[in-house]
């Protein structure tokens, strides 16, 4: 089947109308974004609704019965930050030498945009598709609940696989390393600071020698054989305690993101710190042994090769190129690594080349729409049997 032709111009006005929606994950409700999300899939002819008010959701049934296809993209955006670190408006839309300015513009309104086009665009060929596409536009994705894709699968489980338009295209990334979190809670002895004592138990002091034992203390190494491409990673992210300047703090807490692969998962990790604890206990006398509290844990992940959702976009991707683009796995986790601890195959990312992704003057190239349409409608294609 002929691939649609890319309505760039109209994708952009699309993706300037969600930018104009502050959507910051936490600070603003998703309710706007949502409704013009909404109201750009309906203009364009789609079936779309909103679930639970977190998600947008367009459905564009084939002709023939088949599985159903998901392309999601997050419509909620990371803080802005500092303001005047921007030289632009955040929010404004703003067109500069070919890039899209703004908040969200590459992560992820572009890829929320450019899929509700394609779906409508695949809509007039749905009587010669198998099967079932979905696009999702999800958010309360940037505050880490992931409440949008959550209130997706809880109404459709039996969704078959699902490509994420997140930004970047020097790979189809078909994998992830997963993580574990947890907060440490370290004692000590409460006091004035101006008591005689020469070595008050200091909270603080005791999460500071914590977080030197933390950062110096290496990660077992991968074991023979082990060929996941990304090793292990251990970040103090967070350290809070104290509670003014005359009193000896009696509780601190450190908070530790661990980036987690198929050979170091969260038993892994959770022993790895929490024998550091055990040794820092041991040669601290404070007034209670320290609490290591798991937060959150995703396992990682890849895709094997072979499988149909990963093999339909990297062919589409090199269509698009016209050179070969490798399945790779990526740094960070996300949504795919949800998805595959419910069983759902994920891809993770190819789209449009980005910069200030969660920084300032966050932007979108203009130039690669055509490029990233030709590598979804592509792989739409190939999946719906035609």
């Amino acid at each position: 089947m002929t691939l649609p032709p890319c309505p760039t111009e109209a994708i952009v006005a699309s993706v300037r109308a969600l930018v104009a929606c502050p959507s910051q994950g936490g600070i603003d409700p998703p309710d706007r974004v949502l409704a013009t999300g909404l109201a750009i899939a309906r203009a364009l002819g789609l079936d779309a609704e909103v679930v639970d008010g977190l998600a947008l959701v367009a459905t564009v049934p084939g002709g023939r019965p088949g599985p159903t296809w998901v392309l999601d993209a997050c419509i909620d955006t990371a803080p802005v930050g500092d303001r005047s670190a921007w030289t632009a408006d955040p929010f404004g839309g703003e067109m500069r030498d070919g890039w899209l300015v703004g908040r969200g513009t590459s992560d992820s309104k572009m890829g929320v945009a450019l899929f509700l086009h394609l779906a409508a665009a695949l809509k007039a060929k749905a009587a010669d598709l198998a099967g079932t596409l979905v696009v999702l536009a999800d958010a309360d994705e940037h505050t880490g609940r992931f409440g949008g894709i959550k209130a997706f699968l809880d109404r459709r489980p039996d969704v078959a696989g699902v490509m994420i338009g997140y930004p970047e295209n020097d790979a189809v990334f078909v994998g992830a390393r997963g993580f574990w979190r947890a907060a440490i809670d370290v004692f000590g002895v409460a006091e004035h600071s101006g008591y005689p004592n020469p070595a008050p138990r200091n909270a603080v002091v005791k999460a500071a020698r914590l977080i030197d034992r933390l950062a110096v203390t290496p990660l077992p190494a991968p074991p023979p054989g082990d060929d996941f491409p990304r090793p292990p990673k251990l970040t103090v992210t967070m350290v809070e305690g104290g509670a003014g300047y005359a009193m000896v703090p009696d509780r601190a807490r450190v908070s530790v993101d661990v980036r987690l692969t198929p050979a170091f998962d969260a038993a892994a990790a959770a022993a790895h710190v929490q024998g550091i604890v055990a040794a820092l206990d041991r040669d601290m006398d404070h007034a209670r042994p320290s609490a290591v509290v798991p937060v959150d844990s995703w396992p990682a992940y890849r895709l094997a090769p072979g499988t149909p959702l990963a093999d339909a976009l990297v062919a589409g991707a090199t269509r698009a190129t016209g050179q070969p683009v490798p399945p790779q796995v990526c740094g960070p986790s996300n949504i795919a690594n949800l998805l595959a601890s419910r069983g759902i195959p994920a891809t993770c990312g190819f789209g449009v080349t980005c910069r200030g992704v969660h920084g300032a003057d966050e932007a979108a190239r203009v130039a690669d729409v055509p490029m990233v349409w030709t590598a979804y409608a592509s792989a739409v294609l190939r999946l719906m049997g035609t």
